[in-house]
């Protein structure tokens, strides 16, 4: 198996390269629930609400063969896959496994950077086992994974974080790739921009139209040229699309937002069960805020309505909130404008 060391130029082994695994469980919440109920393994499982406004949350493997997606319609998905289960979320087990799986990642390097409860960075340049090789080091971690929850996991290594990130999706579910310095470029330059991690929908709509179709077209456009049309964000595509990522993996990184919302059984269409709604909604915004010992100065509303359209509405103060009926208070400023609705009302947060 090929490993960061091989293939690499002379003027990279001049410097230390650097060893960065990005592990990836595989359809997590759904593993779970399928570890954990016999009689739902090998079957298209989908955790989250089959009622008429409910969202999968996460699908097994084998309701993504049927096309089933996180984040989908729970009537899309049912239409998609007749045969689909779904299961409630129980999200007090995930982040129990979660925290499993962290602590063995902390039996192998202290720089971890978790990004949600199934993925994290993990930057083994000098790890805890003294394992040369990054590769036999991601095997180990995800056997001694298996081992603990009875899960598979999938790894990505690279030399940074934005290429392990990529790779950790090449031999999923329960594999893992390398992608070496001397094939950064190269693999950056023939991947659909539209598959970059980071890159979204629309942004993808916005390079097609400027003929961006490839990193190796993202790749002939000059840093002012990227900046012109995508703003900070054009120097970020500029170092990318030439495989180069100097970002560290952050064990300590600041988290920017905390959140919480509701999907509604029913439409809502006038302000008074709204204030209800926003009130709860804020408590528990609130309470994990205080939990973690986190405030902030901007809040933001998101509106989704029955026809999954949906709208945001944000203001930032000039100091940090101070009390959960101020947080409900700006958000019912926030959402007051948005009655009567030109539609139903189906979720917010």
């Amino acid at each position: 198996m090929s490993d960061l060391e091989d293939e690499v130029g002379e003027s990279q082994t001049e410097r230390t390269i650097r060893k960065i695994i990005h592990i990836d469980m595989d359809a997590f919440y759904a593993s779970v629930e399928q570890r954990d109920s016999p009689e739902l393994r090998g079957k298209p499982v989908a955790v989250g609400g089959a009622a008429a406004r409910g969202v999968v949350a996460a699908a097994s493997y084998e309701a993504r063969a049927y096309g089933v997606r996180s984040a989908m319609p729970s009537v899309t998905a049912k239409r998609r896959c007749p045969a689909l289960i779904f299961v409630r979320p129980r999200f007090d087990v995930y982040r129990a496994v979660s925290t499993q799986i962290r602590d063995i990642f902390a039996e192998h390097t202290d720089l971890i950077e978790p990004l949600s409860l199934d993925e994290a960075y993990l930057d083994v340049t000098e790890n805890k086992r003294g394992i040369p090789h990054a590769t036999t080091l991601a095997q180990l971690i995800r056997q001694r994974i298996r081992e603990v929850t009875g899960l598979n996991a999938s790894a990505g290594i690279s030399y940074c974080k934005f290429l392990a990130k990529m790779a950790s999706d090449l031999n999923k579910p329960n594999g893992q790739a390398v992608i070496p310095p001397a094939r950064g470029p190269q693999f950056v330059a023939q991947l659909p921009v539209k598959k970059f991690h980071g890159i979204g929908p629309a942004t993808a709509a916005k390079m097609e139209h400027l003929g961006i179709l490839t990193g190796a077209d993202l790749r002939a456009h000059s840093i002012e040229f990227l900046r012109a049309h995508f703003g900070k964000s054009g120097g970020w595509y500029y170092q990318i699309s030439r495989g180069i990522d100097d970002r560290p993996v952050e064990p300590h990184r600041e988290r920017k937002s905390i959140g919480a919302e509701d999907t509604f059984p029913e439409d809502i269409f006038s302000l008074a069960p709204a204030r209800r709604e926003i009130g709860d909604l804020a408590a528990k915004v609130w309470h994990h805020g205080e939990a973690k010992g986190l405030t902030g100065r901007t809040v933001t509303l998101k509106v989704k309505y029955a026809d999954f359209h949906q709208v945001t509405r944000s203001r930032t103060l000039d100091h940090p909130v101070r009390e959960a009926a101020e947080l409900a208070a700006i958000a019912l400023e926030l959402l007051a404008p948005l009655f009567p609705p030109p539609r139903a009302c189906a979720s917010w947060g």
